[in-house]
């Protein structure tokens, strides 16, 4: 077991909570992406032992960090929006220059890479003008609700591995986003059960697709993975701060997320 992967994947699954952050984009911040959608493409192969032991303390730790930090990304969210979100902007932004370089774009990139980046960055882009709301928590627990959870499980997982494309927030545009957060909080297994089986049918769908687009169209691939996370820029940023009080905080924040991504790059890349 790879238990390295603990913290790594408290660290996705803290960004999975926070609706404009994807659990992709910190994966490719970590630089373990392309492993990721490896391990999860091989679990029906021979070694499916070497990726069980690659998967199961990442799951271990997104799970735990969704029980554990929820709240408190909540809080976060609530009183300290605009700093919080800077945090997350440095980090987004400190990972690009590793980006281009594992693309070794100065020599692969042609015309048509280009395209594809502005086409990913437009994509995730277009989402900062989406403005959903959050929605009531859903009472009457019905076999219509299930399937919805299990639609937007399975829906959001799919986001979520792509750089960029918040689960979260395809959750809060579903409009069930209030009613998962619930179920979370108040631990209502049968809820739960049914939003992660969405989850991870959603997950091994959409690793698969990438899996096979990273094999046979790398540097076009990674075009569209770092346009995915450019256009999550635009996503996350949000507004310029107001007071100097705040225009400091967030000046520390988006400072701490781009040393933080810097660190991470050191730990994880080298």
């Amino acid at each position: 077991m790879e238990w390295k992967n603990l913290y790594r994947g408290m660290l996705m699954g803290t960004s999975d909570v926070v609706p404009g952050v994807s659990g992709g984009t910190m994966a490719v911040v970590l630089g373990i992406y392309d492993r990721l959608i490896a391990a999860v493409n091989g679990l029906l192969s021979k070694e499916w032992k070497k990726h069980l032991g690659f998967l199961v303390p990442l799951g271990i730790g997104i799970v735990l960090a969704i029980f554990l930090l929820a709240s408190l990304m909540e809080w976060l969210f609530e009183h300290h929006p605009g700093p919080t979100q800077f945090f997350f902007l440095g980090l987004i932004l400190g990972v690009l220059p590793y980006l281009f370089n594992k693309a070794d774009a100065k020599h692969n990139f042609q015309g048509k890479h280009i395209v594809l980046l502005i086409i990913g960055t437009i994509l995730v882009g277009s989402m900062a003008f989406i403005t959903p709301e959050e929605g009531t928590v859903i009472q009457n627990i019905t076999m219509t609700t299930y399937f919805l959870l299990f639609f937007s499980g399975f829906i959001a997982s799919s986001a979520m591995i792509l750089p960029g494309i918040s689960g979260s927030l395809i959750l809060l545009i579903i409009g069930v986003y209030a009613t998962v957060m619930s179920a979370i909080s108040n631990l209502q297994l049968d809820l739960i059960a049914v939003i992660g089986l969405g989850i991870v049918l959603g997950i091994i769908v959409m690793s698969k697709v990438i899996h096979f687009c990273l094999k046979n169209y790398y540097t076009g691939t990674f075009a569209v993975v770092i346009g995915l996370v450019l256009g999550s820029v635009f996503v996350v940023f949000p507004g310029w701060p107001n007071s100097g009080g705040e225009v400091l905080a967030s000046i520390l924040t988006f400072a701490a997320g781009l040393t933080a991504a810097y660190i991470l790059g050191r730990l994880e890349h080298q």
